[in-house]
């Protein structure tokens, strides 16, 4: 499911990066491309020090977002470049994330979610659930990711791919469904697909809505295929 995840918001990333840009500047580009290509250096050089990573990455940063491409991309690059296993047994990477992960988590998360989330219930009426915007987005969230199922079979099916041992589709369609829980990529990307302000509501709402009930669920598809025998 993690791995689910990750690749689904690299997917969002990329979309708002590639459809979302309103002007693009190939000189800021070209310098984002060179620090880029030093990340690469770097890795292939066997560098382990992360704050060598983050000294390159803070400059693609200010490149990409002078480049008029979303800076979240800049992220990305950064955590692909640093290697996971360093010569002498150390993981650069994984250390990162072990850093970042309380301050991210008690932190970053919830100011944006604070931010970003800010509803007032009182005018809200069953019309509100039912227009265009709501249900776009709250299928999208809740039917939409059950294409991971689709990919999955298809993976299997040619031999790329098997199930983990113990593993069936209903634990596969369990975490599909789960993974309709984006909330943070969902109230990133829904001011950029909807820019006007009176959409604001709606997209908060259908994100919030969308997100809980694939997080019930999937907890119920996940709790009820674990409680049940395996059949193979």
């Amino acid at each position: 499911m993690l791995a689910l995840a990750i690749i689904d918001d690299l997917g969002a990333i990329i979309i708002i990066a590639v459809f979302y840009t309103a002007e693009l500047s190939p000189i800021a580009l070209i310098l984002a491309g060179i620090g880029v290509a030093g990340l690469v250096a770097l890795n292939s050089s066997g560098v382990s020090h992360r704050e060598t990573y983050m000294l390159v990455g803070v400059g693609i940063w200010v490149y990409v977002v002078e480049s008029g491409i979303h800076a979240t991309l800049a992220g990305v690059i950064v955590g692909v470049a640093m290697p996971p296993n360093a010569a002498d047994g150390s993981s650069p990477a994984h250390d990162l994330e072990d850093t970042l992960h309380p301050w991210v988590a008690f932190g970053v998360l919830p100011i944006f979610a604070f931010a970003n989330v800010g509803l007032v219930l009182t005018d809200i009426g069953l019309s509100n659930l039912l227009q265009p915007v709501q249900l776009g987005i709250g299928f999208g969230l809740f039917i939409g990711k059950l294409g991971m199922i689709g990919s999955i079979w298809a993976a299997t099916g040619v031999g790329l791919a098997t199930l983990h041992e113990g593993t069936d589709w209903r634990h596969i369609y369990g975490v599909a469904v789960l993974t309709g829980t984006g909330f943070t990529m969902s109230l990133f990307m829904g001011p950029l697909a909807f820019p006007t302000e009176a959409y604001d509501v709606d997209i908060r709402l259908a994100v919030l809505l969308g997100s809980v009930i694939s997080a019930i669920c999937g907890y119920l598809v996940l709790r009820r295929a674990s409680s049940t025998p395996h059949q193979i």
